[in-house]
């Protein structure tokens, strides 16, 4: 068997599927994706072309090698983000021609269910605790909330730093202690600000804080899991096994959450977890992306012994022929070859578009300077 095209299809709201073709008719699905550059990895994506058609698609690793050594310069969101979306694509393949899941193919399953959290939204703890219920209502048992809804000072003031701790309040008393809830800072503070917020809500037993600051020094986020009880997890914006390194080494973390569209696909997210579970560390993939991405994630979760807990935001209804089913806040173990999922492209038809279009700025009101989002 032999790999003879990958295809392309921007998908809204900024997602990218690929397709990649044999000569067996046997295709794969995979997400390469950098949100807001689904056409810069897409040329990625065409360029890799030139290493892997022709070849074996059954032959993940040695393709993998080949795909993100092979031109010297390795690494980076854009690079890395098209070989995840290609290998996805390449454990379909293999699994389709063997008739098992991925997971098999990886050791097997170690759990029946897959458990899940919700995004809830909002602006004021108002409006984030009707989300939560609202979900909790629908059977999840965690949810994720972002820990600030606009741009953050490097300091801020008392006021802001107990008006969004208030937040974190109001969605506790909502839920109760029996239901879990994730914050995520999403980069947005400084440490010192970090600092000062977790702080304030430790009392409200956070499940844990994401990206508490950004991940370019690594000592920074060590210095803030060893200031507090509350698991820090973080990974989203790191790239392969070798990103991950330092965070453990130097314990900056105690939840791992790489992307499997950004961290260099299946077989990657398993061996960081592996490194992971080393250091006693749980992993809890980082996934905004589309169904692809979330099957793909689910066959990781399912034969890792220190999977934690999954990101969604989208089981796929209008998207795949079968979209998965969230009962309990948990998901089936998939049984179906490769990624057991296949796109409905007939619906998406409505959803094609030229993959124009970058993510929103942020900046500051007061002096119209740049804001992290």
């Amino acid at each position: 068997m032999k790999i003879t095209k990958l295809e392309c299809m921007y998908v809204k709201p900024y997602w990218n599927f690929l397709k990649v073709h044999t000569d067996e008719g046997i295709t794969g699905y995979g997400e390469p994706l950098v949100e807001g550059r689904a056409k810069t990895v897409a040329m990625a994506v065409e360029e890799l072309g030139d290493y892997i058609i022709g070849k074996d698609p059954r032959d993940v690793e040695r393709l993998w090698q080949s795909m993100y050594k092979g031109s010297f310069y390795r690494g980076g969101p854009v690079l890395a983000s098209a070989v995840s979306g290609v290998e996805q694509a390449l454990w379909d393949i293999t699994g389709k021609f063997y008739g098992l899941p991925v997971y098999k193919l990886l050791g097997g399953a170690v759990r029946d269910r897959i458990r899940m959290y919700a995004w809830i939204r909002g602006d004021t703890g108002a409006e984030l605790a009707a989300s939560a219920k609202e979900h909790v209502k629908n059977g999840f048992n965690a949810v994720k909330m972002a820990g600030a809804y606009g741009p953050l000072r490097i300091v801020d003031t008392p006021e802001k730093i107990m008006e969004l701790a208030d937040r974190v309040g109001a969605v506790r008393e909502a839920v109760g202690m029996g239901v879990d809830i994730g914050v995520d800072f999403h980069g947005r503070f400084t440490p010192a600000m970090a600092k000062l917020l977790i702080h304030e809500i430790e009392q409200y037993h956070p499940m844990f804080v994401e990206e508490p600051c950004l991940m370019e020094n690594v000592d920074c986020m060590a210095d803030i899991a060893h200031s507090t009880h509350i698991p820090i997890a973080t990974g989203e914006r790191l790239f392969t096994r070798w990103g991950f390194r330092e965070v453990l080494e130097k314990r900056a973390a105690a939840i791992l959450q790489p992307d499997v569209c950004h961290a260099g696909g299946i077989f990657e997210l398993k061996k960081i977890a592996a490194m992971g579970e080393a250091y006693y560390c749980g992993l809890a993939p980082h996934n905004p992306m589309g169904p692809i991405a979330l099957a793909a994630s689910i066959q990781v979760d399912a034969c890792t012994p220190n999977f934690f807990i999954q990101e969604h935001t989208t089981l796929g209804e209008g998207l795949i022929t079968e979209p998965f089913v969230q009962k309990g806040g948990y998901v089936e173990v998939p049984q179906k070859p490769g990624l057991g999922v296949e796109i409905d492209e007939e619906a998406i038809k409505d959803k094609i578009y030229d993959g124009s279009g970058h993510l929103a700025t942020w900046n500051n009101a007061d002096d119209g300077s740049f804001a992290e989002w």
